[in-house]
């Protein structure tokens, strides 16, 4: 959605290395990239990268606005929370060093979406074998990486291993907290992790 918006390019059949561009963008622009950081990172020219920054923000202005509110926030405050009240504290938001201020201020950004999510998947990996303990299913939960659950089972409990996790992942905020949008989980098997993904 975001390459459609930026470069006025249908979502069907889009370039992938238009895809991976927005992507760079998107990511870039949460973490603070600068427009010599984007520059370097797409192989384009630091012009274009800054043109790609203004654009982004003409239309997405609620982006802006969330960057420059957590930045306040963390500036009077001293930390900035996940939405589950974890705080991740700065000590250096008000530093003289400007290189020591900006890194704060990126963590300020991203700490409460990292944190969040990282609050969002242990909340599942908690409920998890209970789930699978209640579903009668032989599987295992082996790993996690990121925002990602791989279990080992059965072959022929695949299936029911999906549902239960994708179930119990969907709704790892409830009954706490109510997200304005759903949690989408996207699951496959296989027999290995890569053939899976």
């Amino acid at each position: 959605m975001t390459a459609s918006e930026m470069f006025d390019t249908p979502i069907e059949g889009m370039d992938p290395m238009i895809r991976r561009q927005a992507k760079a963008i998107n990511f870039g622009i949460i973490y603070g990239i600068s427009a010599f950081g984007l520059a370097r990172q797409l192989s384009i020219p630091r012009s274009d990268a800054a043109n790609y920054i203004e654009a982004y923000f003409e239309k997405f202005p609620g982006i802006k606005a969330y960057m420059d509110r957590y930045k306040s926030f963390a500036r009077e405050h001293g930390y900035v929370s996940s939405i589950f009240g974890r705080k991740c504290w700065l000590p250096a938001i008000n530093s003289k060093n400007g290189a020591e201020r900006s890194f704060a201020e990126r963590q300020a950004i991203n700490a409460p979406l990292q944190g969040s999510a990282a609050d969002i998947i242990k909340r599942a990996m908690i409920r998890m074998p209970q789930a699978l303990k209640d579903a009668n299913l032989k599987a295992r939960m082996l790993l996690q990486v990121h925002d990602e659950l791989l279990f080992e089972a059965p072959e022929t409990e695949a299936a029911k291993v999906i549902k239960v996790a994708q179930q119990v992942m969907a709704d790892a905020c409830h009954p706490v907290l109510e997200l304005s949008v759903p949690l989408v989980v996207e699951a496959s098997s296989g027999a290995s992790w890569a053939e899976a993904h």
